[in-house]
């Protein structure tokens, strides 16, 4: 993507450089993991869990992104911030329930929800960018 559309690539990091400057990156990485999940899109899947890792992220709280839900490893910001990843990503008919959005604001503010529907949209695009092309990541040996 980089050699073919450079322009484009670089405008895309630069809301994920937005992004990585106004949200916390534990809430983040949780956000971009669990948007890859739903999208199935291994590449983004392998790259943010490492990233995830390396800033200190649990395995459990990773896995259990799985079924968010139904485990008690996340606090009421990060739920609320899953429940509106869940619903952006997943977005249906009728857009975004207005509890999910309620809730969000209740944690985040308005401008801070705003930021965290920008940081699910361009986890969403990426995944997108990267299943179409079919990339695929590195093999660890």
């Amino acid at each position: 993507m980089m050699k073919a559309m450079p322009a484009g690539v670089k405008a895309v990091y630069g809301v994920e450089t937005y992004v990585q400057s106004v949200l916390d990156h534990t809430l983040l990485h949780l956000i971009k993991v669990r948007a890859s999940l739903l999208n199935g899109c291994g590449f983004c899947m392998d790259m943010h869990t490492k990233d995830a890792l390396k800033e200190g992220e649990t395995t459990q709280r990773l896995f259990g992104l799985a079924a968010w839900r139904e485990v008690p490893f996340y606090d009421e910001t990060e739920r609320a911030a899953l429940a509106l990843t869940d619903a952006v990503t997943k977005l249906g008919d009728h857009g975004v329930p207005d509890d999910v959005w309620a809730d969000a604001v209740k944690h985040f503010g308005e401008e801070g929800t705003l930021n965290v529907i920008l940081a699910i949209g361009t986890i969403n695009l990426w995944n997108r960018l990267a299943i179409t092309t079919h990339a695929q990541p590195a093999v660890s040996a």
